[in-house]
């Protein structure tokens, strides 16, 4: 199959050609656009943004403005300590007997606070005073206070500390995370730290349900925006109501996420049997599922994750949610068909539990390696595991082995299949590759690595 590619050369963006053109209308467009996107890649994971929004002729759009917020520490926070931050990704050495030097590493483990007290299979003592709309709230804005953490922890002890984890949930189903940390910091450190780590959401206030689902505001075309099903008033605006949080000098953050007082760090040798019990541990969460962490086999626990996905439906996860509307004010550019309670980001699954995005976390320089040498290690592991010897990189000239030759597209070639037929042939290849690699894994069938020595720090509340 030869390229598809067709054309003279890389068309300029369509933004900076409206740009120049002051046909701000398309920038408004295209800039909304951009930021849906922007909105699923946060929802993945990934950070950074792909690019800044492109200003406007009017000074009072409401786009243009920047919300400050101070930057002030919470008084009820402890103080962190701060050190420059040295370029170096590695901690101290230690010298042992005879003169060897060790280098030893970390394993860490981080939970969220209690809602209330459980039984052993994690389920609530008492569900009507267990604080659900807290827990699921605290689930949605977890990745986000890992980030701060690591952030704070490079900052106090004065280097670039670098780590690879996982995150998962607790038999009471709340996000906990477990990760190894390259070199060593005292424990005392990484709890202060822990301790006097949060994350504010400075949101418009959430506590209570405005509307049901099943009678939510609707669009209404006529005043461009969703208005009251009873009176037809038009809901306040996301900006408007930011607006109001910003003019209350005593306004509060819509919520705030901190860790739980259980942290455990372990010290790890290279070479020992703690530290390929860490590896596997976090690695055997690589092709897991948030719902393939957790079983739920009786009454009670059925229960208590239904009573927990029903206030995570509800929830809202960013600032172009559906489920504002159930709190009566609309979502960053609304527009039709936006249904509350049916979001469809990962966070309000069954199956994910307020999980979303990646579940495997690491940092940019913890395996020194670039994104080709990550390529070219796992194209190796797939033939060691395949039993493949000669790929299309590897071939000889001239080998039957090599599967396509690539030449580029006319639009006149005769030989070219339609867009659609292509596509379709792309997905049965991939999974057909993705088959065998199932097979081969079966037919492989690699122990499940135990961690029963580290569930220590997996306890519940009692």
């Amino acid at each position: 199959m030869g390229g598809s590619w067709v054309g003279g050369g890389d068309p300029e963006p369509a933004g900076p050609v409206a740009a120049r053109a002051s046909q701000w209308d398309q920038v408004a467009d295209l800039d909304e656009a951009i930021g849906e996107l922007e909105a699923q890649i946060t929802t993945e994971g990934l950070r950074g943004r792909p690019a800044p929004p492109h200003a406007t002729e009017d000074p009072e759009d409401s786009d243009s403005k920047r919300r400050v917020r101070s930057t002030k520490r919470r008084q009820d926070a402890p103080d962190l300590p701060r050190l420059p931050v040295e370029n170096r990704t590695i901690g101290r050495t230690f010298e042992g007997h005879g003169g060897q030097v060790f280098r030893p590493s970390m394993f860490l483990t981080f939970t969220l606070d209690s809602y209330g007290r459980v039984h052993s299979d994690g389920t609530p003592v008492d569900p009507d005073t267990y604080d659900y709309r807290r827990a699921a709230w605290d689930a949605v804005h977890f990745p986000r206070l890992l980030d701060r953490f690591w952030q704070n922890l490079r900052r106090a002890v004065g280097w670039n500390v670098q780590y690879a984890g996982a995150v998962e949930p607790q038999r009471r189903l709340a996000p906990h995370a477990h990760f190894a940390m390259r070199g060593t910091i005292p424990r005392a450190l990484v709890r202060q730290v822990a301790a006097a780590t949060y994350h504010q959401v400075w949101w418009p206030p959430a506590t209570k349900l405005i509307y049901k689902p099943g009678r939510a505001p609707q669009w209404d075309p006529t005043a461009g925006g969703y208005t009251d099903p009873t009176t037809g008033r038009l809901l306040p605006s996301w900006d408007d109501a930011l607006d109001l949080v910003d003019a209350d000098p005593d306004a509060q953050p819509a919520h705030v996420v901190r860790f739980g007082s259980q942290v455990d760090a372990k010290g790890v040798l290279a070479g020992t049997k703690d530290a390929d019990r860490c590896v596997g541990y976090i690695t055997k969460y690589l092709t897991k599922q948030a719902a393939d962490c957790h079983q739920v086999t009786t009454g009670r626990q059925r229960a208590h994750l239904e009573r927990l996905w029903a206030e995570l439906r509800h929830t809202p996860c960013s600032e172009r949610c559906a489920n504002w509307l159930l709190y009566g004010i609309q979502p960053k550019k609304a527009r039709p068909g936006l249904k509350p309670g049916n979001c469809k980001n990962k966070v309000h699954k069954r199956e994910t539990l307020g999980i979303g995005g990646r579940r495997v976390l690491i940092s940019r320089q913890w395996s020194g390696k670039t994104l080709a040498d990550h390529r070219a290690d796992r194209r190796e592991w797939v033939k060691a595991l395949l039993g493949v010897t000669t790929d299309a990189t590897t071939a000889p000239a001239g080998s039957d082995t090599v599967r396509h030759a690539w030449e580029l597209a006319k639009p006149t070639d005769p030989d070219v299949p339609p867009l659609g037929h292509r596509v379709l042939r792309a997905i049965s290849e991939r999974i057909q590759w993705r088959a065998q690699l199932d097979a081969a894994r079966r037919a492989a069938d690699p122990p499940d690595v135990s961690a029963t020595s580290l569930d220590a720090h997996d306890k519940e509340e009692r």
